[in-house]
């Protein structure tokens, strides 16, 4: 009878074990976020998004101050809408403009809140238009071997009379 209640007490600690790593896993993945405050939704436009994903972080001097709740295309305006969850303890004024970042060189990408000057603070439903689209590296790259390709690889002596 004692060996039956060892075996369900350490079966009911392994499953609390594997509970917890399941739940950081998530976590540290970024695919489950706990958040019991509620926040305000305002949409931005941008032309291209690159890798941002819905639950991408929205951060402001490296804060994280929301997350990315959807992402759409628009077939009218033909640009990525986004629309974001903001904590509602933190108000930006409604100039405040968004870029696309990514953590390091390769890391993943968020949004990066750039706080205006307006007297006025975004509120629910609002559009932020002054907003700035994800570099792509791989057009970074296009657009170096574009410009050596156009120099003909000419030297800058090349022209010079001897």
């Amino acid at each position: 009878m004692q060996q039956s209640k060892n075996d369900v007490w350490v079966g009911l600690f392994v499953m609390l074990g594997v509970a917890a790593l399941v739940f950081l896993a998530l976590q540290s993945a970024n695919l489950l976020h706990l958040n019991f405050q509620t926040g305000y939704r305002v949409t931005a436009r941008f032309d291209n998004i690159g890798g941002l994903k819905p639950k991408a972080a929205v951060r402001s001097a490296g804060v994280v101050v929301g997350r990315v709740e959807s992402i759409t295309f628009d077939d009218k305006t033909f640009q990525a809408r986004v629309t974001l969850e903001l904590d509602k303890r933190y108000a930006f004024p409604k100039d405040s403009s968004l870029k696309i970042l990514t953590s390091g060189l390769l890391g993943e990408q968020y949004i990066g809140i750039e706080a205006g000057a307006d007297e006025k603070n975004l509120a629910a439903g609002d559009t932020v238009s002054a907003t700035q689209s994800a570099v792509v590296l791989e057009n970074l790259i296009g657009q170096f071997l574009y410009s050596k390709a156009e120099d003909g690889g000419k030297t800058p002596d090349a022209g010079r009379k001897k």
